[in-house]
C-alpha cells in the first residue's frame, strides 16, 4: 500500500512529536481514516520530506512522531513560469493541477481582453486559495517537495512588462519556430498561454515589445488548458526532465 503523503505548513524544524494542521489532519482523520501505529510522510515545501508514524488521532487533532529528515530532489533543472490567463469553470483547477505535476514552478493567473471570467475581488481571494490548495494536493500526489507559488492576479500586460532574464514564449499558430528549433541549453522560460477566444491582436503586439518570441506548438488549434500542458511538456521534454 502507497504511504500517504501530507503536506505541513509550517517549517519541520526537529523530529519527535508533531500536530498537524487543520486541514492535514481533517483529510487523515475523516477521509483516509488512518489510525494510530500507521505511517506517512510529510513535507513542509522546503525540498525534504520526512517520514513519521501517527501517535494520536481524534476528529479534530492528528499527532504524529517525525522520525527522519530526508533530502529528496526531484525537481525539474528548467524554471518555468506560466502566465495563464484565466479559463472558466473546472479547466483553471485542471491547468494549475496538470502543470504541477510537469513540474511548472511559479503560476501566475492573467485577465485578459477575452478573459471570460469576471469575478470581483473577494471572489478571486478565494480563487487563488483554493489554486494553492489544488497545487498542494497536486505536490502530494506526485512526489514534489517544493510547492509551487500562485500568484496573486495581474492584468495580461503588468505580467508581460515584468523584468526577467527568462525566455519569453508566446504560442500562436503562425509563428516560424517551434520548441524543437529553440536555442539549447535553456534553463528559464516564462510561458505565456492566451484565453478559449486567443489574445487580441492588439495583445499580441504589446507582447511583442516586451521581448515575447512567438512559437509554434503545432499545426492544430488547442484549447487553451490543451496547449498549456501540451507546452510545457515538451519543454520539459526538450530542456527539463522528462522523457
Amino acid at each position: 500500500m502507497r504511504i500517504p503523503r501530507v503536506y505541513h505548513p509550517e517549517p519541520i524544524n526537529q523530529l519527535g512529536t508533531l500536530q498537524l494542521s487543520e486541514d492535514a489532519a481533517g483529510h487523515i482523520a475523516r477521509v483516509l481514516r488512518m489510525k494510530v501505529g500507521q505511517q506517512l510522510v510529510l513535507f513542509d515545501g522546503s525540498g525534504h520530506e520526512f517520514p513519521s508514524t501517527i501517535t494520536n488521532v481524534t476528529k479534530k487533532q492528528v499527532d504524529v512522531e517525525v522520525q527522519e529528515k530526508a533530502h529528496k530532489d526531484i525537481e525539474s533543472p528548467l524554471d518555468l513560469h506560466l502566465g495563464q490567463v484565466v479559463s472558466r469553470g473546472e479547466k483553471m483547477e485542471f491547468t494549475i493541477q496538470k502543470s504541477v505535476e510537469l513540474g511548472v514552478n511559479t503560476i501566475t493567473p492573467l485577465l485578459s481582453e477575452r478573459c471570460g471570467v469576471k469575478l470581483d475581488t473577494k471572489r478571486f481571494e478565494k480563487k487563488l486559495l483554493q489554486w494553492q490548495k489544488i497545487a498542494i494536493a497536486a505536490c502530494e500526489q506526485c512526489g514534489r517537495n517544493v510547492v509551487p507559488t500562485i500568484r496573486p492576479i495581474m492584468s495580461l500586460e503588468d505580467w508581460c512588462a515584468e523584468k526577467s532574464e527568462a525566455l519569453k514564449l508566446n504560442l500562436h499558430p503562425r509563428a516560424k519556430y517551434s520548441i524543437n528549433t529553440l536555442p539549447d541549453n535553456l534553463n528559464k522560460v516564462r510561458l505565456l498561454i492566451g484565453p478559449e477566444g486567443g489574445l487580441s491582436e492588439e495583445e499580441i503586439v504589446m507582447s511583442r515589445t516586451h521581448q515575447f518570441e512567438e512559437t509554434l506548438l503545432g499545426p492544430r488549434v488547442l484549447r487553451t488548458e490543451t496547449a498549456a500542458l501540451t507546452a510545457i511538456a515538451a519543454l520539459q521534454v526538450r530542456f527539463g526532465d522528462l522523457g
